[in-house]
């Protein structure tokens, strides 16, 4: 079953390359997953419509992941911040290994 990653920013240039290079390494690993990128405010819908298995977010709105965990504790979904060398590095690897530890299927 496929599963779904949000990556949460504010305006969304930079996290859609993080997203391609995820999704690169997804593809590398034969994982099925959806990854996508949005900003803060249109995240909240998301979250009321979509299944999440895990939602990180950009170093740029750390100071947002209290509220994102209480938006998502009734779904149970885990939320982390992006390790900041490895969002201005564009790891996508690494990003994605720590998404998949979030959601338990690394």
């Amino acid at each position: 079953m496929t599963k779904n990653i949000m990556l949460v920013c504010s305006a969304g240039m930079s996290t859609s390359m993080l997203v391609t290079r995820m999704e690169q390494a997804a593809k590398a690993n034969n994982l099925e997953v959806n990854i996508f990128a949005r900003s803060a405010s249109e995240a909240e819908t998301i979250i009321e419509n979509e299944k999440l298995a895990a939602i990180l977010l950009g170093p740029q709105v750390r100071f947002m992941l209290q509220q994102f965990k209480e938006k998502v504790e009734q779904y149970h979904t885990p939320v982390a911040v992006i390790n900041m060398s490895d969002y201005g590095m564009m790891n996508g690897e690494k990003v994605l290994q720590f998404a998949m530890e979030m959601i338990g299927g690394a």
